[in-house]
């Protein structure tokens, strides 16, 4: 892979996190005008959306737009699918063969495991190309390129999963990448381990905040929050396409964690509705002392 400031950089997906790589790729540098050290040379995007295509480039985000991919790829050194995982599949499959030859692929989809067999099969059919498949940890409620400088980058964590056959100079291109966009932790890890992982720390979160809104009808109940309710229900404003097609592409890993999460909660209620103060101390005690044990 050449140096970064020679390579070309292609988003397909222009709306909330493909927008949100997008300007933390096309920062401007100390001197305001050009890139900040490190960036790539040039940034295209593909969306279906003209609007989208024409305000990122006259906001200077991007140097160019398509909204065909099929004249896009062809020119890109470096490509981040920011689709779906059901439209990364059908989209990896109709533009294979535009794919600049020797292109590093990655994606940022919220499940692993389809994703990593997509990427062996095109790695398969194009030996050429490299795809390193990962998942950015960093969003914002709401969705689409208008809420995409919500999104913040800042120390947040960023998954890979790489595949046996991703070359090591690719993965350490990538790498830089990902910190030149301010996240501040690179795990590698298995796409199983993700998926369960992710089941947990995300989809789950999603299921709560959700059901939380779900099971009240106050639309004034906000007037009596402090604080708590917001932080809990802030994701409850979520991409509706997006999340349901996470929850059942991995429903089993999702289903054991909300299984284990109403057992807790049952425990919980018991203690309550008892009214054993001893036992509830304790066990609240316990959860805040692992919450406090956990690193950051």
């Amino acid at each position: 892979m050449k140096p970064a400031g020679q390579c070309t950089v292609g988003i397909a997906g222009l709306g909330l996190m493909g927008g949100a790589i997008a300007k933390a790729l096309g920062r401007p540098g100390p001197d305001g005008k050009s890139r900040q050290p490190g960036a790539p040379g040039r940034l295209f995007a593909h969306d279906t959306g003209a609007e989208t295509l024409a305000r990122a480039r006259a906001a200077g985000i991007i140097d160019r737009g398509f909204d065909d991919p099929g004249e896009m790829l062809p020119h890109c050194d470096v490509v981040f699918l920011c689709l779906n995982p059901s439209t990364l599949t059908g989209f990896t499959k109709t533009w294979q063969a535009s794919f600049k030859t020797g292109a590093l692929v990655t994606d940022i989809a919220g499940v692993k495991e389809s994703v990593c067999a997509e990427a062996d099969r095109l790695l398969c059919e194009r030996n050429d190309l490299d795809f390193i498949p990962g998942h950015p940890m960093a969003g914002a409620e709401g969705e689409g390129f208008e809420n995409s400088g919500r999104v913040n980058f800042s120390g947040k964590n960023y998954i890979l999963t790489p595949l046996p056959r991703n070359r090591p100079e690719n993965l350490a291109f990538l790498k830089d990448l990902i910190r030149l966009m301010g996240f501040g932790r690179v795990t590698e890890t298995t796409a199983a381990d993700h998926d369960n992982k992710i089941a947990f720390t995300s989809q789950l979160c999603h299921v709560i905040a959700a059901s939380l809104i779900d099971c009240g009808d106050d639309t004034e109940i906000t007037r009596f929050g402090g604080g708590s309710f917001e932080d809990l229900t802030r994701i409850a404003m979520l991409n509706v396409p997006m999340w349901t097609e996470l929850f059942l592409e991995n429903r089993d890993r999702l289903l054991s964690h909300i299984r284990q999460f109403e057992k807790s909660l049952d425990g919980i209620k018991a203690l309550i509705k008892t009214g054993d103060l001893p036992t509830l101390t304790k066990r609240l005690a316990a959860v805040r002392d692992r919450r406090s044990g956990m690193a950051g």
